[in-house]
């Protein structure tokens, strides 16, 4: 069973870590958070493919668009 790091311990190793190892693993962390981020929005694009095929979607202008992401 592996021990499970808490942010704190994560960050001290992070500490330890030469200035060139610091900017490389941000830039990881920055392409994992960006990938992360692509595969929320294809799940997102799915799911409304999805229930627009199954009439699930009505249509709306774009006034109402923007009312419904406002509120």
């Amino acid at each position: 069973m592996s021990q499970q790091k808490t942010f704190a311990d994560v960050l001290d190793a992070a500490e330890e870590l030469d200035v060139d190892s610091q900017a490389e693993l941000v830039a990881v962390l920055n392409r994992r958070l960006a990938e992360r981020g692509r595969e929320r929005v294809v799940a997102s694009v799915a799911q409304a493919r999805q229930e627009f095929a199954a009439g699930q979607c009505e249509p709306l202008s774009a006034a109402e668009i923007v009312r419904e992401a406002q509120s």
